[in-house]
């Protein structure tokens, strides 16, 4: 019996069947004539971001940097977050007060899966599609931290927002090449359709996404 992993590879060989032996990917040109930055005012894609994030069903909250400490406690006591797991470089100032830090690394699956929720920072944001970036940088933790809990509060900063992909793609880079460092695109909490297209939410990832976006323009 062909296993699905054989008929998957016998697609892409008969597909690449009448390629030359000798050709190599260079010798074939990619059009690249695309958008490759966004020259958008930043009040402008730091808006469409926010608009994004929150078309995905995603909670946005925006604060100044000195609201930040307060911003994130009023979200945790929100959603009576008692447990909050968090990565081992957490930025100082960020701990909630009266929230039992549960820090990383060590933890099993099932002490996340037992947490309230999850904090971390992220490494970009995209405006183009509304998605939050993880790469396994400061303040971020492992991936596991940010799929597992129920709830994920991240941390987005106003220089962090890029306009484009391709934007995002590019200072991306350094993550990409390194082994150890995995990348996570999240375009708001996790969603997927049974097959009679009925939405179920945080079968792959958390079930609620609330970003905090840190900045200094006067947007909402």
């Amino acid at each position: 019996m062909t296993s699905s992993r054989e008929t998957v590879l016998n697609r892409i060989r008969a597909a690449l069947k009448d390629v030359p032996a000798s050709e190599r990917p260079e010798d074939v040109a990619v059009d690249r004539s695309y958008e490759h930055v966004d020259h958008a005012p930043e009040r402008e894609r730091l808006e469409r971001f926010i608009e994004r994030v929150r078309e995905y069903k995603a909670k946005v909250k925006v604060t100044r940097v000195e609201g930040l400490a307060a911003a994130i406690a009023a979200s945790c006591a929100a959603r009576n977050v008692s447990r909050l797991v968090v990565p081992a470089d957490l930025p100082e100032g960020w701990a909630p007060a009266g929230v039992t830090l549960i820090a990383e690394p060590g933890l099993s699956n099932d002490e996340l899966e037992h947490s309230d929720g999850v904090l971390t920072a992220c490494a970009l944001g995209i405006s183009q599609t509304g998605t939050v970036v993880l790469d396994s940088g400061p303040g971020q933790g492992r991936r596991a931290i940010s799929l597992v809990p129920d709830y994920h509060l991240c941390v987005t900063f106003q220089e962090q927002v890029v306009g484009l992909v391709p934007e995002a793609v590019v200072k991306l880079q350094s993550a990409a090449e390194s082994p150890d460092r995995p990348i996570t695109f999240i375009s708001g909490p996790s969603a997927t359709s049974d097959i009679e297209l009925n939405r179920v939410e945080g079968v792959h990832g958390p079930r609620t996404l609330e970003v905090i976006v840190v900045t200094a323009l006067d947007v909402e």
